[in-house]
C-alpha cells in the first residue's frame, strides 16, 4: 500500500485522460494499488510499462496524488521553510508544490509570522495525512562530519533561558550554542555561521558564534567603541560592574568586556574613572 511522503519510482500501469496511473513494480493494476500522475505531469512520449520517479502526497480531497516535481522536504527530513499562511488552525508551509504544508498548532514551539521561516520536519499523522512539526530535535542526526574548530553554519530551531540556543547544523546535525556562548540578539528561525568547539560522545555538537578570544577581542573593542560614539562618548559604569548589566548592554561575557575595555585602554581609546568609562 503507497503511503504519502516520499519519492519513489513507480511504473506507468495505464494511461487514461487524466494522466497517468502509476504503480509499485510487481504489483497488479487494480484501484487502491495506484496513484494518479496528472496529465501536465506526465513525461511526452511515455507509455505503459515506464518507469517515473514522483512525490507522493494528498490532494485537497485527501486522494493519493503523484508528481514529477520533487519537493522542498520529504518524510523524516527537516528543512527551513517559508511561511506562506496562518489560520486558526495553524500555519501553512510553502514546500514547494501546488499545495502546502500544515504546521498545526501544536506542533508549533513558537508563534512565527507570516512571511517569516521555520525550521521544521515532515511526519505522517495518525490520519495518514503529511504535517509539518517545529520539534525537530528527534529528527536531527547524532553522526556529524564536524571536528572541533570547523567552521558550521545551521538554523537555530529553539532558544532556552538554561541551556542556549538549539541549532540544527546543515538542517541536518544537533548542535547547541551553550547559554554562555550565546549573546542572546540570535532568535529562533534565524541562520547562523559558528565554529563548534566541541563534539560530545553521543555526536551532539556544542557551538560558539564567537571567534576564538584573540580574534574576538577586536570585534568587541569595536563594538564597545562605537556604543559609546553613540551614548554621549561614555558607559555609565566599568569592567568592575555586574556581569548581567554587562551582558544585556553588549550580548557578552564579564570576561569578554574586560579584555576588549583592556584593550581599548592599552591603544589610548579610552579611561576609565571611578564610575565610568569615557572616550579619550
Amino acid at each position: 500500500m503507497m503511503k504519502p511522503g516520499r519519492i519513489r519510482k513507480l511504473k506507468i500501469a495505464r494511461i487514461v485522460r487524466q494522466g497517468a496511473y502509476l504503480c509499485e513494480e510487481g504489483e497488479k493494476d487494480k484501484t487502491g494499488d495506484e496513484v494518479l500522475l496528472p496529465g501536465k505531469q506526465v513525461p511526452k512520449g511515455a507509455k505503459p510499462g515506464d518507469e517515473i520517479e514522483v512525490f507522493i502526497y494528498l490532494d485537497s480531497s485527501d486522494r493519493l496524488i503523484a508528481t514529477t516535481t520533487r519537493p522542498l522536504i520529504t518524510e523524516g527530513e527537516v528543512a527551513r521553510l517559508k511561511i506562506r499562511e496562518t489560520t486558526k488552525i495553524g500555519a501553512f508551509l510553502d514546500i514547494g508544490l501546488e499545495r502546502d504544508l500544515l504546521l498545526p498548532f501544536s506542533e508549533q514551539t513558537y508563534r512565527a509570522e507570516e512571511g517569516s521561516y521555520v525550521l521544521a520536519a515532515m511526519y505522517v499523522d495518525k490520519s495518514g495525512r503529511l504535517a509539518a512539526t517545529m520539534k525537530v530535535y528527534d529528527y536531527l542526526s547524532k553522526d556529524p562530519p564536524y571536528r572541533e574548530n570547523d567552521e558550521v553554519q545551521g538554523v537555530v530551531y529553539e532558544i532556552s533561558k538554561n541551556f542556549g540556543a538549539f541549532v540544527a547544523v546543515d538542517e541536518k546535525y544537533s548542535g547547541l550554542i551553550p547559554a554562555k556562548e550565546y549573546n542572546w540578539e540570535v532568535k529562533a528561525g534565524d541562520l547562523v555561521s559558528a565554529r563548534v568547539t566541541r563534539v560530545l560522545p553521543d555526536g551532539k555538537l556544542d557551538l560558539s558564534i564567537r571567534k576564538k578570544a584573540y580574534l574576538q577581542i577586536n570585534d568587541d573593542a569595536e563594538k564597545i567603541f562605537s556604543y559609546m560614539t553613540l551614548n554621549n562618548r561614555r558607559i555609565p559604569f566599568t569592567d568592575k560592574a555586574d556581569p548581567e548589566l554587562i551582558k544585556k548592554t553588549f550580548h557578552m561575557s564579564k570576561a569578554a568586556f574586560k579584555r576588549a575595555v583592556g584593550h581599548l585602554l592599552k591603544d589610548g581609546r579610552i579611561r576609565i574613572t571611578e564610575s565610568s568609562i569615557e572616550l579619550s
